[in-house]
């Protein structure tokens, strides 16, 4: 089908609209899609959802539009295409309502034909619930955060996601694939239809192969074309070398059997275009996973779906940019946690080269939080689950499958045994060409009672996992994956390949700070395929599970087990990121994605400091915590004080310079608990310090820190210069707090206040702090460790945009872009 963006002025409200009359009445704002409805609201110390949600409330939100369909449509089939609404979401034609979804994360389809008038404006309305506290464990956002399209096309048409091409074999120069083509026939009669194939690379009009077959399809049903498809010299597609093609279907109605065969002309013909990938996937555990026939390790990363200061609005831009730096740090896999994420996303992987572990879903019937998705789970799985594989089954970036992350289901409740393999099984018939797994957890929940007493361990660890309970427990869940993701198990890898030779093993979720002596394990192990950290990019809700904090020896108030940090309400107010990941919520890097970066093969030497505030002090943190190591050389006050600074660098030796004077020369570590770095004592001195990495004797690289002078300047840094009109593309513009010769101040902590003029809007400004009761929508904010970040979003027209950035006591600057 035929399909419009129609994310272009909507009107959003806040509350329930269930007539015109309320329309009249309330104005409204109006929009661009996506849009998030909850980034924009205050958060609140009282938040139901509490550190889940980052302290943000949910609440009722609406979206209305006049939409013209054109007379000429009205033997058509007309519809509405959502990538996701969150959630509990009703849709209205012009007062009638004609779909609802629950599950926010999915995609559906609204069948609008036989409610909207032709020739006429009609009115949308949709209505979206996120007051049903609390439904996730993290933020969720609210509305239509990833758009709407408006899709038409003949009686005879291709049902949306209807075109599939899976890659058979590559072999002997070809490329074989197999094809298939969904078609629905919306007439009274049995038609024959003509289905047309064509296939050509991305960027060329030069078609490599093109295959037709004819197929009748029955009144009022769909019918399949199944083709074969032979492709000389294909160019595969992998994380290295992401090589796409464009496939193009077309159907042509022939009518009926007997007018077809009495030669008479139709003009009814539908079309759809899609992307695709030539590419082979499988997995052993004596070859591993195997990508076009070479091994592959995953280097993963788990990523919730929102954007940082831009809340759960999901664009191509942003997703681009995401993972263009998960790539440059080393990774080449993401996943998806815990739930489908936006198709923006996923194109991004497509074409830039990143595998993805694609998950279904965080509860099944049991629930983890009391308004969660388990309340429709039951109803629901089938038809979400569908929607999902079959838009997601085209991507080459798709490699592997997830039903689930850590469901209580795991030890056999609630018939999860039978469930498990109910859903796999799903995921099979539409799309066999990839692996099934599952990310599955220690027992600490999911036990009957009676079990609960004797075979219960701790959340999110081997720990007491002394005896096979864990491995008989879950084998039945097991029963129909091709693969088992193991959450935070490490320590079982080697003990259960002895007792499951033949299973596949992925680390599908594991902390941050353990990669320096997991990741050789990973490598040297052939049936575990990688390793997921959790997280690759920090993100708004489940605020502060990666905390630290440094207490005095003697303290027995802070414990270190990681939960204990984590009281049962969970971090306090005003806490609102994770704070647990290589790469906080504007992009920049972390220490802990240095230290993997450095871990993966990267020969860079990374120097960060403690402040000496934390010396001599007994380090408790939570389990996806990682030290507080700071790129700071700024301790007024604290001269001649004690101090640590560490080296992360996977050379043989590293030297430490304090103003041009070594201060020692030492092994990296290779032991825990932080392998891969070397710490040094010294006294603070202000001025620069040095650290140098030596293998046989030759220096490899360096790194240094600086005492800056005070905050004399505000630097913008777009990361481009210019955008489409298209109301979708975006800006990053850096803003760094410098001293008079340019070093950023990275303990400038200084309030700002950013206006946006011209052909963009302001679509999002904050820092990375992980504490704040910012408003990342209201043009203020305070830097943090001397940063911040404005996002730019192009609206519709042509011309040019000028942001200028405020700082008390600095004075203003501007830059200008273009939005072409």
């Amino acid at each position: 089908m035929n399909k419009q963006c129609i994310d272009e002025k909507w009107t959003f409200r806040n509350g329930f609209v269930d007539s015109l009359g309320a329309l009249q009445e309330d104005k409204g704002q109006e929009v661009n899609l996506p849009h998030d409805g909850m980034i924009g609201t205050q958060v609140r110390p009282d938040a139901p959802a509490r550190s889940d949600s980052g302290y943000f409330v949910g609440g009722l939100t609406n979206y209305t539009k006049y939409l013209m369909i054109p007379t000429e449509w009205e033997n058509e089939c007309v519809g509405l295409k959502f990538d996701g609404a969150m959630m509990n979401v009703t849709v209205d034609i012009n007062g009638y309502k004609v779909g609802s979804q629950h599950y926010g994360y999915a995609p559906f389809y609204v069948d609008l034909t036989d409610y909207v008038t032709f020739g006429k404006e009609n009115r949308i309305t949709v209505n979206c619930n996120t007051s049903m506290y609390v439904n996730s464990r993290w933020y969720t956002g609210s509305g239509l955060y990833r758009g709407v399209r408006l899709c038409h096309g003949s009686r005879v048409h291709i049902v949306p996601d209807g075109v599939f091409v899976r890659t058979k074999e590559v072999a002997d120069g070809y490329a074989f694939l197999e094809a298939e083509v969904e078609v629905a026939n919306r007439t009274l009669e049995n038609r024959l239809a003509e289905v047309t194939l064509t296939i050509c690379k991305e960027n060329s009009e030069e078609k490599e192969c093109v295959v037709k077959r004819v197929i009748q399809i029955g009144a009022g049903k769909s019918e399949t074309a199944k083709m074969a498809i032979n492709v000389k010299d294909p160019l595969l597609w992998d994380a290295e070398n992401p090589y796409l093609y464009k496939v193009k279907a077309s159907v042509k109605s022939l009518g009926t059997y007997r007018t077809h065969f009495i030669q008479e002309e139709t003009t009814e013909t539908d079309e759809e275009e899609t992307l695709f990938g030539i590419r082979t996937i499988t997995a052993d555990s004596i070859r591993g996973l195997r990508i076009n026939g070479k091994t592959v390790k995953l280097k993963g990363g788990c990523l919730h779906h929102d954007n940082g200061l831009l809340g759960a609005v999901s664009l191509y831009a942003a997703e681009e940019r995401k993972v263009k730096k998960l790539k440059e740090e080393g990774f080449n896999a993401i996943r998806t946690a815990h739930n489908p994420p936006s198709a923006a996303l996923i194109e991004a992987c497509d074409r830039l080269g990143m595998y993805v572990f694609d998950e279904a879903f965080d509860a099944w019937g049991i629930a983890k939080r009391g308004g969660d998705y388990s309340q429709f789970f039951d109803t629901d799985w089938e038809k979400d689950l569908t929607a999902f594989v079959r838009r997601d089954r085209n991507h080459p970036c798709v490699i592997i499958w997830s039903t689930g992350n850590e469901i209580p289901e795991r030890g056999g409740l609630d018939n999860g045994y039978e469930l498990a393999t109910s859903l796999a099984e799903t995921i099979r018939r539409l799309d066999g060409t990839r692996p099934v797994s599952n990310g599955i957890c220690s027992l600490w929940s999911g036990l009957d009672d009676e079990l609960v007493g004797t075979k219960s361990q701790l959340q999110n660890t081997s720990e007491g996992l002394f005896d096979t309970s864990w491995e008989t427990i879950t084998e039945p869940f097991t029963n129909g994956l091709d693969m088992v993701g193991y959450n935070y198990m490490e320590e079982l890898y080697e003990r259960d390949h002895e007792m499951f030779p033949e299973r596949v093993i992925l680390g599908s979720e594991n902390f941050p700070k353990e990669i320096g002596f997991r990741w050789p394990m990973v490598e040297r192990l052939p049936y575990v395929i990688g390793d997921f950290t959790w997280t690759a990019w920090d993100y708004l809700g489940e605020a502060g599970i990666g905390k630290a904090v440094y207490v005095d020896e003697s303290d027995t108030a802070v414990q270190t087990n990681g939960w204990s940090l984590m009281p049962p309400s969970g971090s306090p107010y005003p806490w609102r990121c994770a704070n647990d990941a290589d790469f906080d919520i504007t992009g920049h890097m972390m220490p802990q994605g240095a230290y993997r970066s450095v871990v993966w093969g990267n020969s860079k030497t990374h120097l960060f400091s403690m402040h000496p505030e934390t010396f001599g002090k007994k380090e408790a943190m939570t389990m996806w915590g990682f030290p507080a190591l700071l790129g700071s050389w700024n301790y007024s006050g604290w001269e001649k004080k004690n101090i640590r600074l560490v080296v992360i660098s996977n050379a043989e030796e590293v030297e430490l310079f304090v103003n041009g004077k070594s201060i020692g020369r030492k092994p990296v570590g290779v032991e825990r608990p932080l392998p891969y770095s070397a710490s040094f004592d010294t006294v603070y001195e202000p001025g620069e310090v040095v650290a140098v990495s030596y293998t046989s004797g030759k220096e490899v690289s360096r790194d240094s820190l600086v005492t800056t002078g005070k905050p004399a300047k505000i630097c913008l840094l777009p990361e481009k210069r210019s955008m489409q009109a298209d109301g979708h593309d975006l800006i990053y513009v850096g803003v760094e707090i410098t001293d008079q010769v340019g070093n950023v101040v990275p303990d400038a902590e200084i309030k700002l206040s950013a206006q946006v003029t011209g052909c963009a809007s302001l679509a999002g400004f904050g820092s990375a702090d992980p504490k704040t009761e910012d408003n990342y929508t209201d043009g203020d904010t305070t830097s943090f460790r001397g940063r911040a970040m404005v996002i730019l979003r192009a609206g519709y027209t042509h011309g040019s945009c000028t942001i200028t950035v405020s700082a008390e006591g600095i004075g203003h600057v501007a830059e200008s872009v273009e939005v072409q």
